[in-house]
């Protein structure tokens, strides 16, 4: 809204002047989304601990250390998806078709999120809406999310994946595309949902994710920059980088609370909702199997729960890991929980950097 206004006054201010640049607004963001996940944080947290009277149940099957953890409030996404929601809404030009569309996935998977722990909340349970309910509310809100950025995408590039480090290498999936990208997005929700499991460890990862693809829109979306690179120019994705900005001073506002030891948990109201903003935004970018490199810790995450439960089966009850998803592996084999959320940001790091060096390598 602010920019909306101050936009027209180009040329005769300099704050209006200074409005017209993403990088300016994208830096104001993420300072403002973090103060705002702050305030709103101190407020919520307070308030949560005075109506959850149940908490969400610690599983029953995790390390025994967690167990400490009974007592935290959950639904904590609640102070992201707000403070990214109000910073974007601000700051961002509302005229832009990518922003509604990955502020209504954030807000979608967000209330299903939040409708799935608070029936854990009152069930006392750790299940919350079933595997196959969720799924498919997941996938019904990533057609209407695929079809909008579809529509609005006016390139030659509609339905083709790039690949990592080759230039001008495209395969055009044609019709398939449509469940490529839909698998993209619910899958990217349910890796973030599985790493989600200690204090810090989702919020941190995330957080160097979605600043890395805050790099990625603007170079795509900046025709220059992405002629130079050789990547598919995507008009007007630039001003995504505004509305990650924003998620990355929220999830950092967040992690001022849920740094070990935890006052609250991100719970599904925001590894759902952040984990389908990235994969969204990467389906925005074109760059959907760079998403593979820099949010590697999530992909391996759901890999070590598809292999625990393959393993189970086929071998009759024995277990590959300790015990999945695969922090808890390294939990098992003595690395406390700081060592484990502390190593896999340095890891988020590194492959973030070698996914931004994917779109200069080719």
């Amino acid at each position: 809204m602010l920019y909306n206004f101050l936009i027209g006054y180009a040329g005769q201010s300099h704050i209006a002047n200074l409005f017209s640049y993403i990088t300016f607004r994208s830096c104001l963001a993420f300072l403002f989304s973090f103060i705002v996940s702050l305030v709103v944080g101190k407020y919520f947290i307070k308030y949560l601990k005075k109506i959850q009277v149940n908490t969400q149940p610690i599983r029953e099957d995790g390390p025994k250390t967690h167990l400490q953890k009974v007592g935290t409030p959950t639904m904590g996404g609640v102070i992201i998806i707000s403070a990214t929601t109000i910073t974007t809404l601000l700051l961002a030009n509302l005229t832009n078709a990518y922003i509604w569309t990955v502020l209504f996935v954030m807000i979608s998977f967000g209330s299903l999120g939040a409708i799935d722990d608070y029936q854990k909340i009152m069930y006392k349970s750790s299940d919350g809406i079933s595997g196959k309910c969720k799924l498919f509310i997941q996938f019904f809100i990533s057609i209407i999310a695929f079809l909008a950025i579809y529509y609005f995408a006016a390139d030659a590039y509609h339905t083709k994946i790039a690949f990592p480090f080759f230039k001008n290498v495209f395969l055009d999936l044609g019709y398939f595309y449509f469940p490529f990208a839909m698998v993209v997005i619910t899958g990217a929700s349910n890796a973030v949902n599985l790493t989600d499991g200690l204090d810090g460890l989702a919020a941190g990862t995330v957080a160097v994710a979605v600043a890395t693809f805050g790099v990625v829109s603007y170079i795509v979306g900046h025709v220059l920059y992405a002629q130079y690179l050789q990547i598919i120019y995507v008009p007007y994705a630039s001003e995504v980088s505004v509305l990650c900005c924003a998620i990355v001073g929220s999830c950092l506002g967040f992690l001022w609370f849920n740094a070990k030891p935890a006052s609250i948990f991100m719970g599904d109201t925001g590894s759902l909702s952040l984990g389908a903003t990235l994969g969204t935004i990467s389906v925005i970018t074109k760059n959907e199997l760079v998403l593979v490199i820099i949010g590697g810790v999530f992909v391996v995450e759901t890999l070590s729960v598809i292999i625990q439960v393959l393993y189970f089966r086929m071998t009759g009850g024995r277990r590959y890991f300790l015990m999945a998803p695969i922090h808890h592996h390294f939990e098992q084999k003595g690395w406390s929980e700081t060592q484990v959320v502390t190593r896999f940001w340095i890891i988020s790091i590194l492959l973030a950097i070698i996914g931004l060096a994917s779109l200069k390598l080719r």
